[in-house]
């Protein structure tokens, strides 16, 4: 299928058209695209989602650039922020979104990268509040590279620890803020083998150590991994975090949606709907800790 306007906006009406899919997903983030499109009648998808129970957000940065012409990067768009945080609560979003990301090599992150990058998230939370949005708090520690289970962790830890000293330091009402994060996995070029349980516990572990109870909720985001292997993850994760003061959650793009593009592309909408809500109803149950692999 061609990725063009149309067929990206007829592929999200789907989404956001599929029968009790509120059940299993509370929230949506629009790509600013996406918060303009209309559906053949005219009505606005924000109003789509809102009508099938559904909190609409935003994303809020504008992308990333290289930082000093290195290797690394930071997120762009606080120059017009707290105009388009207004502007985006007044046309009936609740949240809003912010990725920043860290790439794990021998000389990466560095120290200047993890005090930008938790500065310009902190900016990006104050700003958001200010207008009324819930802000979501992204750092991704990216899974490119060979680095092991145990050099993922460590890096996890010290962006958040950075982060949520920003936070605080910029007087972030935490209780108003959500944290969506990675998973702490090996690096996509790793030729070891990892197991769930493995996963979860290290997962568990750096988030302990670096996020505050005052966070409500912590949502993980699927970099990359397959669809089953994010929900069995999030199940394990669920299973050992007894006594977490967060609720814990996902917010997956490829992860969540993968096999309903494929069945949209080959069979339609009908179809593509049902594979959507399947992946969403396991995933649901795994942020509860009662997804087994028998549901497939």
């Amino acid at each position: 299928m061609e990725n063009n306007v149309r067929n990206r906006r007829n592929y999200r009406y789907m989404l956001f058209t599929t029968p009790n899919i509120s059940q299993y997903i509370s929230g949506i983030i629009l790509h600013e695209e996406t918060f303009s499109q209309r559906d053949d009648a005219g009505k606005p998808f924000v109003d789509i989602i809102k009508e099938a129970g559904i909190l609409p957000g935003i994303k809020l940065d504008k992308g990333l650039e290289p930082f000093d012409g290195g290797i690394e990067y930071i997120t762009r768009g606080l120059d017009d922020l707290k105009e388009r945080a207004v502007y985006f609560k007044k046309g009936g979003c609740w949240f809003a979104k912010w990725r920043c990301v860290y790439k794990i090599s021998d000389v990466t992150p560095s120290r200047k990268v993890l005090e930008e990058n938790a500065r310009i998230l902190a900016q990006y939370a104050v700003s958001s509040q200010q207008a009324g949005l819930v802000p979501i708090i992204e750092p991704e520690v990216l899974s490119d590279g060979a680095h092991d289970l145990e050099k993922a962790e460590k890096v996890t830890e010290q962006v958040l620890a950075e982060v949520y000293k920003s936070l605080h330091d910029h007087g972030v009402y935490l209780e108003g803020t959500l944290l969506k994060t990675n998973m702490v996995v090996p690096g996509s070029k790793f030729t070891g083998k990892v197991g769930h349980d493995r996963t979860a516990k290290e997962t568990f572990r750096a988030l302990t150590r670096t996020v505050p109870a005052a966070v409500p909720g912590i949502v993980f985001l699927s970099g990359g991994q397959l669809e089953k292997d994010a929900t069995r993850n999030l199940n394990e994760i669920n299973k050992i975090a007894i006594n977490k003061p967060w609720k814990l959650s996902f917010s997956y793009g490829r992860a969540l949606q993968t096999s309903a593009l494929k069945e949209f592309t080959i069979n339609g909408s009908k179809e593509a709907q049902t594979t959507f809500r399947h992946r969403a109803k396991l995933n649901a149950l795994a942020a509860e800790g009662n997804y087994i692999d028998d549901l497939e």
